[in-house]
């Protein structure tokens, strides 16, 4: 039978495996349709929607990788992963927005001089519009997901989905300019392109701090430390608990704290109190995979 966490990972693999495919599709149909009507963003558009291909297999893959259970050489599981998956895919994220600003750059260079007669066709527009749509609807379910079991490289895979809905906005409205503003503003999808380029670059170094974040093993958050002491506080014979850390590790959290019991109880007692409050601890609705305690008199 299988795990919470292998549950969770099953899910959130199945959804990143359809997420290639929409991308796929979607980064194909804006490059194939940038090229041919002689738009820069929507290029632009789709060669980021092709990186997402490569990163979100690579997320899946960490992922996958992430649920093996503990061994000899990763006591601790292999859920970091899940975080180095997400920093690589930030990385290749600022290399992506580094090629499309060069590339827009020397277009905007290129029009200066009269070096680039070829017009924008209407249909990069209806393009835009199905991808945005699409993208959008695909973003929140992902979002949704990720929330719900607590995944930061799926959430990070979200994140990538809204960057290109807001991508595509942009390049909508830099097509719209170009193609019924005047001869003057014919840069516009350039321009719109460099504006792309600073969207994408803001999400990858969001998500270069959420991950590096988790590497460096920072606490997940107070409220949580909080939830955890309440309720190993809830098991018969603790008298307080304090001193409590969680950190994340893929899907997973892994805490320690300190318990107090009564100082006369037997080594026995005492070390039954405390499996009773890991087990208590494992049985909630945390996701927490291991839990160390340490027991102390009151």
């Amino acid at each position: 039978m299988k795990s919470y966490l292998q549950m969770k990972s099953a899910l959130a693999q199945k959804m990143m495996l359809w997420g290639v495919l929409l991308n796929i599709f979607l980064g194909l149909l804006k490059s194939i349709t940038g090229v041919l009507g002689h738009s820069n963003v929507l290029l632009a558009d789709g060669i980021d929607s092709m990186v997402d291909v490569f990163t979100s297999l690579m997320t899946w893959g960490a992922m996958k990788y992430g649920t093996k259970p503990p061994d000899q050489e990763h006591p601790y599981g292999h859920g970091k992963a899940e975080s180095l998956a997400a920093i690589a895919g930030a990385l290749i994220l600022l290399a992506t927005g580094l090629v499309i600003t060069l590339f827009s750059i020397n277009n905007i260079i290129d029009r200066g001089h009269g070096n680039h007669p070829y017009q924008l066709k209407k249909y990069t527009l209806v393009i835009l519009i199905i991808a945005i749509v699409v993208k959008e609807g695909f973003f929140r379910l992902i979002f949704a997901h990720a929330k719900k079991i607590g995944s930061t490289a799926m959430l990070a895979e979200a994140w990538h989905y809204r960057s290109d809905v807001l991508i595509s906005l942009t390049a909508l409205v830099g097509i719209s300019i170009s193609l019924f503003g005047s001869a003057s503003y014919s840069c516009a999808d350039d321009w719109t392109a460099l504006f792309v380029c600073l969207i994408i670059f803001y999400n990858a170094t969001t998500i270069l701090h959420a991950s590096f974040r988790e590497i460096m093993d920072a606490q997940v958050s107070h409220e949580l430390e909080k939830t955890i002491l309440k309720l190993a506080c809830e098991v018969e014979g603790v008298k307080s608990a304090e001193k409590c850390r969680v950190r994340k590790s893929g899907l997973s959290l892994l805490a320690d704290l300190h318990i107090r019991v009564d100082g006369h109880l037997s080594v026995l007692k005492g070390h039954t109190i405390s499996h009773q409050v890991k087990d208590h601890l494992l049985k909630s609705n945390l996701a927490l995979e291991d839990i160390t305690l340490h027991l102390e008199p009151q």
